[in-house]
């Protein structure tokens, strides 16, 4: 039960909620690039989020979430497909960070302000070449991405929703490793309200989602992250009180949409005098911003990859 989007709701109906856990699909996006614990703990994070939002949002394509910013890390983006491929990578200053690291001092820090800045938190969603993309955006605010994440719901969403996320490196069978998990429980309609004895009232409601709230905030970053604990097992510690139902689960794997044939479509959309300046010896070295392949072309390549464009 690992690398896996569980879906749950409260017996009360009071909340719904998803529970994510991450191993490989995590460890392999944040191992791709030498990324400092720091990035690759944001960026981490980020994969946690889309994943919770993928589980939220209906669509049926890719689900991107970009977070740009004028600190140290200038850019995350984690992008995930209906099917559960994932897939990020992480821009950043490396002498920036290192300023920040060596000044940041012995007190609770925001990671937002002090690592990213002022920026942006966007959501994409792109369902195909005859749909209109859908995007939403939000300033950030937050101390942390898990509080942009909650700001994002709550004023381009439109849902009253509380999620915690962790990342972290724990010590596998072969080394660390990193590993995320999340838990987020949505606010739902009153009207889906059910109350044991007699009739709900607005109250009850009320105090059914704050409980709900409160369970969300006692799970530990050790249990979410505890992959011998099964999802099960997890909700029912927290929700037990309430009452909650699990549904069919689904499940995440890192994999990269590029590809040799992807490349030549782009190498073919510069001019011919350009692609010299990406030679790296007497090679045309493209390399994949998430996966870090590089994917190699000789003169001769090169030449076919022209006269074949010229002659379609």
């Amino acid at each position: 039960m690992d690398n896996t989007l569980q879906p749950f709701q409260l017996e009360n109906h009071a909340a719904q909620g998803r529970l994510v856990r991450l191993g490989d699909a995590m460890n392999q996006v944040l191992t791709a690039h030498d990324y400092p614990t720091e990035v690759a703990t944001l960026l981490g994070e980020v994969q946690v989020i889309a994943a919770l939002m993928s589980g939220t949002l209906k669509f049926d394509g890719v689900l991107s979430i970009q977070v740009k910013g004028e600190g140290p890390v200038s850019m995350l983006l984690v992008d995930v497909t209906t099917d559960g491929n994932m897939r990020g990578y992480a821009r950043f200053d490396a002498e920036k960070l290192q300023a920040v690291s060596e000044n940041k001092g012995d007190g609770p820090q925001q990671e937002v302000p002090r690592l990213l800045g002022n920026g942006y938190f966007a959501l994409t969603v792109d369902q195909g070449a005859d749909t209109q993309p859908y995007q939403g955006i939000v300033q950030l605010e937050g101390a942390t991405l898990a509080e942009c994440a909650h700001d994002y719901l709550r004023q381009s969403a439109q849902l009253d929703a509380a999620l915690k996320v962790v990342v972290s490196q724990v010590n596998g069978e072969q080394g660390p490793t990193w590993r995320g998990g999340g838990v987020m429980v949505q606010k739902s309609a009153f009207s889906g309200f059910q109350s044991i004895d007699g009739e709900a009232t607005d109250a009850e409601f009320e105090d059914a989602w704050r409980r709900a709230v409160i369970f969300l905030g006692s799970s530990t970053n050790e249990e979410l992250l505890d992959v011998s604990l099964h999802p099960h097992d997890l909700l029912f510690r927290l929700f037990s009180e309430d009452g909650v139902r699990a549904f069919d689960p689904s499940s995440f794997a890192m994999k990269c949409r590029c590809s040799a044939d992807r490349v030549r479509n782009v190498l073919v959309s510069f001019p011919r005098d350009e692609i010299e300046s990406m030679k790296i010896g007497d090679d045309v070295v493209v390399t994949c911003e998430f996966c870090n392949v590089d994917y190699r072309f000789d003169v001769g390549q090169i030449d076919t990859i022209f006269k074949e464009s010229a002659a379609d």
